[in-house]
């Protein structure tokens, strides 16, 4: 992701990103092509050898395998729709995607191991030695499945939509000096900044009258001051920001090795990493508080992500705790999850009493604006929760060395084509070769290569109609001038992505930008 700013126009706009994997030849990949190929050599040895119906029958054949292959149909080919829906009908049909808690069915051997169902199904949490001058212990993720170590912080920031034009560039500076840092030290795989956005519960406000509201106070005052928070709890939208770092063990293990090895080991690794990123963010990023979550903290983020509506009962328990010591205020690990999951639907994720529909967010061609994606954070109506998760994946140099170089010669190649070939190279084709061309200096100049995704949610009660949220989610995003991608037939784990701060990504897939 680059900048690109002119002094003569406010707000800045940022561009310049490219395909994750540009296609060897034809927007191809290498792999396609061997496929589209020895599907021919039938046609071909048919062809030589004089049989001509033989070759006749197989040219359908062959034709379907190109459409197959080589046509998108939403993101993916055809051939990879195919491979997918009957994926997901073997698992409907074995009841792997068919999942129950432990907590629910009454056989719950350890509280403080998490119970999560899918993609989430190999998280393991741990509590971290001693960080910081309060000494406190945040909680170490380890994804089994994908062997990666991960730490998760809530953090307070003041937002941008009153912020001028030179604060807005400040922190987007801040922001690629932060990506910048990560891509250098070669340590951090993904970096993913989570932003919830749900109607006000009005948790705090009820705490805060029942120990200060008067009883002899006049019944005027009262029926006022009820009919106000009324209103403001209607009309106000809560905010929550989690930052997930996430570490691979390939990169981490020699590390941890020299600090003592095991999960003590790898978490002391972490923590030198969570200092450079919270001195960041604290600075030139603009926030206000980053506090690294422990066992329980997380445990709490994780239910509220699976249930919105939960948030009430955990602030209402931890807000007695604080008079009763006898109230169990922290909820455990096991507990986070939710009770059942039944089996996916293709349009959206159901989860105990709530419905999601995550989307894919693609990034336009013609760059955006700081805060152009802010009606995609505002919620509709009440009992509607908006989650949206940007994901940050540093590139290394040698990797960006190499993806540049392919893409520049596979822009050089088409060009020389069209050239020879005949046809006009339009304005779009000559976009594309300055783009890579740009893409080549900023990286001679030492700048670090991103690779960016966004995952957008919406969630609401099973008893509004998803179909229609899904909808408004879908319009919001198109609105703001980019293009939604709806994940069917992986609504489960794009919901992961989307509203769990855990550091669980999309699918690497290629064609993605």
């Amino acid at each position: 992701m680059t900048r690109q700013f002119d002094a003569q126009v406010s707000p800045v706009r940022y561009g310049g990103w490219s395909k994750d994997r540009q296609g060897w030849f034809l927007g191809l990949g290498g792999g396609s092509w061997i496929a589209i190929l020895l599907g021919g050599l039938p046609l071909l040895i048919a062809a030589g050898a004089h049989q001509w119906l033989a070759a006749l029958g197989w040219l359908p054949a062959w034709a379907v395998l190109i459409v197959l292959v080589a046509v998108p149909v939403r993101g993916r080919s055809a051939l990879r729709w195919a491979i997918d829906s009957l994926l997901r009908c073997i698992g409907v049909v074995m009841r792997w995607t068919d999942w129950q808690s432990k907590a629910a069915a009454g056989a719950v051997d350890r509280f403080d191991e998490a119970d999560l169902p899918g993609v989430l199904s190999g998280i393991r949490t741990h509590d971290g030695p001693p960080f910081g001058p309060l000494l406190a212990r945040p909680a170490i993720v380890a994804d089994n499945r994908e062997r990666t170590w991960a730490v998760v912080a809530r953090i307070t920031h003041p937002g941008i939509g009153l912020s001028e034009g030179l604060a807005r560039t400040r922190m987007g500076n801040g922001l690629s000096e932060l990506l910048d840092g990560a891509a250098s030290a070669e340590l951090v795989s993904v970096m993913a900044l989570q932003i919830r956005t749900v109607s006000d519960d009005g948790a705090e406000r009820s705490a805060w009258l029942q120990a200060n509201l008067r009883k002899d106070a006049p019944s005027l005052a009262l029926a006022v001051n009820a009919e106000l928070a009324q209103v403001m709890t209607q009309a106000g939208v809560r905010h929550e920001a989690f930052v997930t770092v996430v570490v691979p063990e390939g990169r981490i293990a020699k590390q941890a090795k020299e600090a003592g090895g095991g999960v003590d080991g790898r978490a002391r690794v972490l923590y030198g990493v969570m200092g450079g990123i919270e001195a960041r963010l604290m600075g030139p990023v603009g926030c206000t508080s980053v506090a690294w979550l422990d066992s329980p903290a997380l445990a709490a983020a994780i239910r509220t992500g699976f249930a919105p509506g939960d948030r009430v009962g955990l602030i209402a328990a931890d807000i007695a705790a604080q008079s009763d010591p006898h109230i169990a205020a922290t909820l455990p690990m096991a507990a986070a999850g939710p009770t059942s999951t039944p089996n996916p639907e293709r349009r959206y994720y159901a989860h105990d009493a709530w419905h999601s529909v995550t989307c894919t967010i693609l990034l336009p061609d013609k760059g955006a604006v700081m805060g152009a994606l802010a009606p995609v954070f505002t919620p509709t109506t009440a009992g509607e929760r908006r989650s949206v998760t940007v994901f940050f994946e540093p590139i290394s140099h040698d990797k960006a060395d190499r993806m540049v170089g392919a893409e520049s010669m596979s822009s050089d190649l088409a060009t020389e084509i069209r050239r020879k070939s005949g046809f006009k190279v339009r304005a779009s084709h000559r976009r594309d070769v300055a783009r890579v061309e740009g893409q080549d200096v900023r990286l001679a100049d030492g700048n670090a290569f991103v690779r960016v995704g966004i995952a957008a949610a919406v969630t609401v009660p099973n008893t509004l109609s998803i179909t229609d949220f899904g909808r408004r989610l879908e319009s919001d995003i198109t609105g703001s001038g980019f293009k939604p991608l709806r994940l069917d037939l992986a609504q489960d784990s794009g919901f992961a992505a989307a509203c769990i701060p855990l550091g669980i990504g999309l699918p690497k897939r290629r064609g993605a930008k």
